[in-house]
């Protein structure tokens, strides 16, 4: 198997195969991220692809790989019939493959047929992870995510029509001061609109060489504390209405561990956060953009 700079992949892909199907994000313009700015985007040649499918079945047994991810950001963006002949090598090399997986921005989504979504899920592409960041419009202008709210909905949806399971993430504190309770509403409007099987929070960072880390030091980016991060969450248990979605807030970058199910488990989950406000019980007690 042959990498190209670093590798990508979200937390519930552990124990997947992973295989560079894209080199590089697509788009590339979102001001927070750090991600593959060292890589310029391409679809890597499919028999490449292949041959690292066939690597890997000489390195492990057929019955181990039970998972695929294919890497890197956008890699949605490649054509329906390549994805599936990529899909198909794979079972054909690891027959055990219960899923596979993909990150895949919503024009992504949108420029897919509905046809065609169904054929890659039908094929093994079965959980496609989306970043919502915010369901704010003015928040995903600012922050170039390219998308708006409605676009976010209508891509959420699809996935689900298709038959696949939709995981979202959600970027705490994207907002800044100023669009706090914008952040907070519109995204928890979102969810609610698409309901996704999952759902997970990052606490916004700042990394060095990212649009967002300059307007940061030079004061033009206001990020909020963490209280504020509490009461933005708070804001949007408040208002998210999506029933059987898997809520998790325990990324490296929280300061507080949150997990259960909307809606069954929301007044837990305030309660923590009731309970982290007033005793100021977080993991790191820092102000964001250390």
């Amino acid at each position: 198997m042959r990498y190209e700079g670093s590798v990508f992949r979200p937390p519930s892909e552990a124990d997947s195969l992973i295989i560079q199907l894209t080199i590089g994000c697509a788009r590339n313009t979102c001001t927070f991220c750090y991600m593959y700015k060292d890589k310029k985007f391409r679809v890597r040649n499919l028999e490449e692809v292949a041959e690292d499918l066939k690597m890997a079945a000489q390195y492990y047994p057929p019955n181990y790989i039970k998972r695929l991810f294919l890497a890197d950001g956008d890699a949605l963006i490649v054509k329906t019939q390549d994805l599936l002949y990529i899909i198909n090598k794979a079972k054909e090399y690891f027959p055990y493959i219960e899923r596979v997986s993909i990150y895949a921005a919503p024009k992504d989504i949108l420029t897919k047929s509905l046809d065609d979504l169904i054929a890659l899920r039908e094929a093994g592409l079965k959980m496609i992870y989306v970043g919502l960041e915010s369901g704010d419009d003015q928040v995903l202008k600012d922050v170039k995510k390219g998308v708006t709210s409605a676009e976010m909905i209508e891509a959420g949806k699809k996935v689900k029509e298709a038959g696949m399971e939709l995981s979202m993430m959600i970027i705490s504190g994207l907002g800044g001061k100023p669009r706090l309770k914008e952040h907070a509403i519109n995204s928890a409007k979102v969810i609610s609109a698409i309901k996704p099987e999952f759902l997970g929070f990052l606490t916004l960072r700042f990394f060095k060489g990212t649009e967002l880390y300059d307007d940061y030091h030079s004061g033009k980016f206001q990020p909020i504390s963490v209280p504020e991060i509490m009461e933005e969450m708070t804001l949007f248990l408040d208002n998210v209405d999506s029933e059987g979605t898997v809520f998790r807030a325990n990324h490296a970058s929280n300061y507080l561990v949150l997990k259960g199910t909307l809606n069954e488990d929301k007044e837990t989950l305030l309660k923590s956060v009731d309970d982290a406000k007033k005793n100021g019980n977080y993991r790191n007690w820092v102000e964001l953009g250390f």
